[in-house]
């Protein structure tokens, strides 16, 4: 590594986060030094190119001391729209986003920040999927508070670190940014469930139309432009192979020059060493194996939450996934299918029966449920690609993403959940200022790295079962993180780290 900082200076092995001291802030401690928890907070923000703004901007009642990013000019950029939107003035709240920024002391490497900077109390990390974990673990190994955009971590493994680690901190303050866990939809959905007017239930269909609109997957990896061997074809078979050598064609014509600024090596920290390409950075990362985890690492938070919260669902005990091609092809896949199918199956546990839950992305469908009348659509008009349904016994209820504008047919059901009463305290406050107020000790974090850890297994369990092949039915033992029936998947439980920056 270029930088004298060292991963390994910030975080242990598990053994070391799961038995050491409790390290919490001093607010918590008290003694020389004490800030009573009503006073701010000090956060630093790494990755603040897309997302990681929109969350800095709801933490600005803060103080912000640092940020963090490998590509300023990226964040210039971003930070440049907000302030000269094309029409119209900049809102009050960019205004003062652009001034927090400004007065922060800027890093490209986190490391660097929390080694420097010892006002820290608490951490958003908005990064690529692939470094979540490292940068949260460094984080909480200081003891500060951490926010982890969805999903917590790349592989099950990270999660079952940063689930350990959470543990052994109690006083700290953890929240993954499924915003909708905090919203009105999800509450009034568990409530829903909650009250059994649907009946049992007997499945949930999640689905979401991502990466379609949004990224590319099924596409090959780019690689350098060579001087063909042989004329062209005049008349070419567009068959697929014809298709990805035309895609490669065209990633090979794009500039592929570092941009300035870019620290390519920090922005791999621990994917595989290759080649700066502007097909994975900036926004385009989360179809690459090398540093997203899909369709299904993104939205899946968003859209299994709710069943995942309601249900009181923990891990399946068996997975099946199938999937249109690989990009770069199954041996050696450098993107996610374009398309996936995924099946779940939960165990019965307490009153609740055994119910599987499938999954649907690329813009794939459920069938359509019996109970739903032939003029209304699964989706609404306007929604933005992804939902939700639960099968009961007696009803059916549809949800959109983030748990939004939940649907019950048939009517008689729906006019008797209108009767179910409100149970569940609603979070008045944005999903980001909720996690602040638990780091004060003023509120529960809505979505801790104890409910947020098996929610991400589950999804990340998903992708596992598809590299285990197609089809192929694989059973899971949680208590020993392993496929009992599959040893050879169970490789795809963690990733082969870049040396220097393993977990």
């Amino acid at each position: 590594m270029s930088t004298p900082y060292s991963r390994r200076d910030f975080v242990s092995d598990s053994a070391t986060l799961a038995f050491g001291a409790m390290i919490v802030p001093r607010a918590v401690l008290g003694g020389p030094g004490y800030r009573a928890p009503s006073t701010k907070l000090n956060i630093a923000c790494v990755g603040i190119g897309g997302m990681g703004m929109s969350n800095m901007s709801q933490m600005l009642t803060e103080n912000i001391v640092a940020v963090c990013d490998v590509d300023f000019a990226y964040v210039e950029r971003s930070l440049e729209s907000r302030l000269k939107p094309r029409t119209g003035e900049p809102t009050p709240e960019n205004v003062q986003l652009g001034q927090a920024y400004r007065n922060a002391k800027q890093y490209t490497d986190f490391r660097e920040m929390l080694d420097k900077q010892k006002d820290i109390d608490a951490v958003l990390i908005a990064t690529p999927d692939h470094l979540h974990a490292t940068i949260a673990l460094a984080a909480m190994s200081l003891g500060k508070h951490v926010y982890v955009q969805k999903p917590l971590a790349y592989s099950v493994h990270e999660v079952r670190l940063l689930q350990k680690a959470a543990l052994a901190n109690p006083k700290l303050a953890t929240q993954m940014g499924n915003q909708g866990h905090s919203m009105e939809g999800s509450h009034r959905i568990t409530e829903i469930i909650n009250s059994g007017v649907l009946g049992k239930i007997r499945e949930v269909h999640v689905w979401t139309d991502r990466p379609v609109r949004y990224w590319a997957q099924g596409i090959p990896r780019p690689r350098a432009a060579t001087a063909p061997t042989n004329p062209p074809n005049p008349r070419p078979q567009w068959n697929m192979g014809t298709v990805d050598n035309a895609v490669r064609a065209a990633m090979a014509a794009n500039d592929s020059s570092m941009p300035p600024g870019l620290n390519w090596d920090l922005y791999l920290g621990p994917a595989p060493e290759i080649a700066y390409h502007p097909a994975y950075h900036p926004f385009a990362w989360r179809g690459w194996l090398d540093f997203g985890v899909g369709s299904l690492g993104d939205m899946g938070a968003h859209l299994i939450d709710q069943p995942f919260t309601s249900l009181g669902l923990t891990y399946p005990t068996s997975i099946a996934a199938s999937s249109s091609p690989w990009g770069g092809g199954a041996q050696n896949p450098a993107t996610y299918p374009l398309a996936t199918m995924v099946q779940y199956d939960f165990p019965k546990v307490g009153k609740r029966d055994a119910l599987k839950l499938y999954w649907y992305d690329g813009g794939l469908m459920p069938p359509r449920p019996e109970m739903l009348p032939d003029e209304v659509p699964m989706n609404n008009p306007g929604s933005d690609g992804g939902g939700g349904v639960f099968v009961g016994e007696k009803g059916i209820m549809f949800y959109e993403t983030y748990g939004n504008k939940p649907r019950i047919f048939p009517e008689a059901i729906a006019k008797k959940a209108e009767q179910v009463p409100v149970t569940i305290p609603r979070i008045t406050v944005s999903h980001e200022q909720n996690w602040i107020q638990a780091a004060k000790g003023e509120a529960q974090s809505s979505s801790p790295f104890s409910q947020a850890s098996p929610l991400t297994e589950t999804m990340l369990l998903g992708m596992a079962a598809l590299r285990a092949g197609q089809g192929r039915k694989v059973n899971y033992d949680s208590d020993a993180m392993k496929f009992t029936n599959a040893p050879d998947a169970n490789q795809y439980l963690t990733r082969v780290y870049r040396k220097g920056w393993e977990l």
